[in-house]
């Protein structure tokens, strides 16, 4: 398990243990995806706003220890998703997303399979079912409304 401390340029660095990547290359998850996964959680979290600008991919892959490739993939899906506004030269910066994107039944279902998949791994490592549901009920509970669009 490889721990890392990410330090956004432009003034805003992440230091609280919260803020920490955690890559596990033996993990069945790919290493680019947990990569996604853990910046998504700080954009989405507020750690990480508009205007911040993230490490370079080839900063961020030689303190990781990946292949800059990884990272890069890491940061397209980031863009894809519309978190990262990616431009040669001057590196990925935090995008505004004033107006969620509408989810999508099949996006919903690909998430209710994820989380399934989740607490079925998180029950073969032997946690009782009760400390799961604690843990699902206090993220859920942190997690702010969204208002439909047109609403």
């Amino acid at each position: 398990m490889l721990e890392l401390y990410i330090n956004v340029c432009g003034g805003h660095t992440m230091q609280t243990a919260s803020d920490t990547i955690r890559i596990d290359v033996d993990s069945s998850t790919p290493v680019y995806r947990q990569i996604v996964d853990a910046i998504r959680a700080r954009l989405v979290g507020g750690a990480l706003r508009p205007g911040d600008r993230l490490p370079p991919v080839r900063q961020l892959a030689i303190d990781l220890a990946v292949h800059f490739n990884t990272v890069a993939e890491a940061y397209r899906t980031l863009a894809a998703e519309g978190w990262l506004d990616l431009r040669r030269r001057r590196g990925a910066q935090v995008l505004s997303r004033r107006t969620p994107p509408q989810p999508a039944h099949a996006a919903e279902a690909k998430f209710a399979q994820r989380l399934r998949e989740f607490i079925a791994s998180a029950r073969a490592a032997g946690l009782p079912e009760e400390t799961i549901a604690l843990h699902l009920r206090n993220l859920a509970e942190g997690l702010e409304p969204c208002v439909p669009r047109g609403s």
